[in-house]
């Protein structure tokens, strides 16, 4: 499809319609704004005939970059640099990071920005750092982080791993029938969940080669915290001791069947890496697929894992003074938008 023909739409079509103005606009101001406007839409329309503008999260997502980096001990210190001033810029002024524009500080996402900006080689004395302490202190300190965040502390060595729920790759073997199976789960979770499985039973280790820690964000040390799940409701009770049995019964579970179990997980991997989309098309299940077909052993270099890496990399939105990373790329989205913002614009009469 060319440009300009995904709505039977060109210039001269949007030419034509007629407006309604808004009282205190005069008439040909909104008709040059709005034909400047389809006329710079058109022009950023893929030849293919679709549309794809950058996709900008939360700082999760670039600071899990620089972790993914030293998880692996190959940091491209320029990448580092950029990503690491692209957080310092996003900074809240309560001194942590937010979920969304101008919102408070969240815990999960302070953490992950300030252990990435330490590890990027920001001194914990620097003024920001020390606001940003003291605002993931006042929020509960890291042990209070969200489940994936304290799972990225286990395989960093900054918690135990009692500090997560039980993730046995055995739940791969689990029947349809029961009450938890990959298919009653969301696409989103199963693409993020069954490397995790992988990372959980190898008890992933990340090399960390400058050894950079932050137990300066523990209220309690956290090999004694001994509250890492709170008990809320009687459900949330019976699921915690359901995952307390499982933790005791592990160890009784036959290595045979663990094998066949890592193997269906591998298995269901590979058959969904989606080309060079990657797993999910979703940066956190790209990252904890690629990290898990390290544990599987296949190399860096290995044709299935290169490609998921560069998956990942596709993600980067690198500029000349800062860098980020984007969650996926949108051209369902931002195609379905443009076609209705141009067609709203044709059909005006």
């Amino acid at each position: 499809m060319g440009q300009g023909t995904i709505l039977s739409t060109d210039h001269q079509a949007i030419q034509k319609r007629k407006i309604k103005t808004p009282d205190g606009l005069h008439r040909s101001q909104l008709e040059r704004a709005i034909q400047q406007a389809a006329s710079a839409l058109l022009g950023l329309q893929h030849p293919d005939g679709y549309w794809c503008f950058e996709l900008e999260a939360d700082c999760t997502i670039p600071a899990e970059y620089i972790l993914m980096m030293h998880y692996m001990a190959a940091v491209d210190d320029q990448l580092e640099r950029k990503l690491a001033t692209y957080l310092r810029g996003r900074q809240g002024e309560d001194g942590g990071w937010p979920l969304y524009y101008r919102g408070p500080a969240e815990i999960s996402c302070s953490v992950k920005a300030y252990y990435a900006m330490k590890l990027a080689g920001d001194d914990p004395d620097l003024p920001h750092m020390t606001k940003a302490r003291q605002t993931i202190l006042r929020l509960g300190g890291a042990s209070r982080a969200n489940v994936f965040t304290r799972i990225m502390l286990a395989i960093f060595d900054q918690v135990p791993w009692r500090a997560v729920p039980f993730l046995p790759v055995e739940c791969m073997l689990l029947p349809r029938w029961f009450p938890f199976h990959l298919s009653k789960v969301s696409y989103w979770s199963r693409t993020v969940m069954v490397p995790l499985f992988v990372l959980y039973t190898f008890k992933a280790r990340a090399q960390n080669p400058k050894q950079v820690s932050i137990q300066e964000l523990f209220i309690t040390d956290p090999w004694l915290e001994t509250n890492y799940f709170p008990v809320h409701s009687a459900l949330n009770r019976a699921l915690l001791m359901l995952d307390r049995l499982g933790l005791r019964l592990y160890p009784w579970i036959p290595r045979g069947l663990r094998r066949r179990a890592i193997k269906k997980a591998e298995a269901w991997i590979l058959e969904r890496l989606n080309g060079e989309g990657g797993l999910g098309a979703i940066f956190p299940a790209m990252v904890n697929a690629y990290e898990a077909l390290g544990l599987l052993g296949y190399p860096v270099d290995h044709p299935l894992r290169a490609t998921q890496r560069r998956a990942i990399d596709d993600l980067l939105v690198v500029k000349e003074q800062s860098a980020y990373c984007q969650p996926c790329v949108s051209p369902v989205w931002d195609t379905a938008r443009g076609c209705i913002a141009l067609q709203q614009v044709a059909n005006e009469r």
